[in-house]
């Protein structure tokens, strides 16, 4: 058995309270030359609303680790799991193995699952019939703190 060094993932549910969102400017933020202020409209956005598409399956979990800093998750940030979603070849899940919780990238080929890391200082996983495995949720998207 690979035993790998996770930490615990805290997990969080979407805030369903009708005051939430923060305020949005619907003008678009230049990268280059400045934009006139006079065509911002300011209203409410809740990021919940934008990145949760089902609600009751939708979870957010923060990153522990580097294992997954080439895909772009880096310690601490903020990820938000949907458990309805389909785990295919190539996705990012979050997955329950032998006790502990860990995000990778899954590799399905026929019969056979990898959990592969995106650092190259960490093991890739093969998950056999001895693993207590499950597939928790997929990683939809990424919080970022800059």
């Amino acid at each position: 058995m690979i035993r790998h060094n996770a930490k615990p993932l805290t997990f969080f549910t979407p805030d369903d309270s009708d005051n939430s969102g923060a305020f949005f400017f619907d003008t678009g933020i230049s990268a280059g030359f400045p934009s006139p202020v006079d065509d911002f409209r300011e209203e409410r956005l809740s990021l919940d609303s934008i990145l949760v598409k089902n609600k009751l399956a939708t979870f957010y979990a923060r990153v522990s680790g580097q294992s997954m800093i080439g895909a772009g998750l880096d310690d601490n940030d903020l990820l938000v799991i949907d458990r309805s979603l389909e785990p295919t070849n190539n996705k990012i899940a979050v997955c329950f193995l032998d006790g502990e919780f860990t995000v990778k990238r899954l590799k399905v080929d026929k019969d056979e699952v990898w959990l592969q890391p995106e650092n190259p200082d960490y093991p890739i996983i093969r998950i056999t019939e001895d693993n207590d495995f499950l597939i928790w949720g997929i990683v939809t998207n990424v919080i970022k703190r800059v």
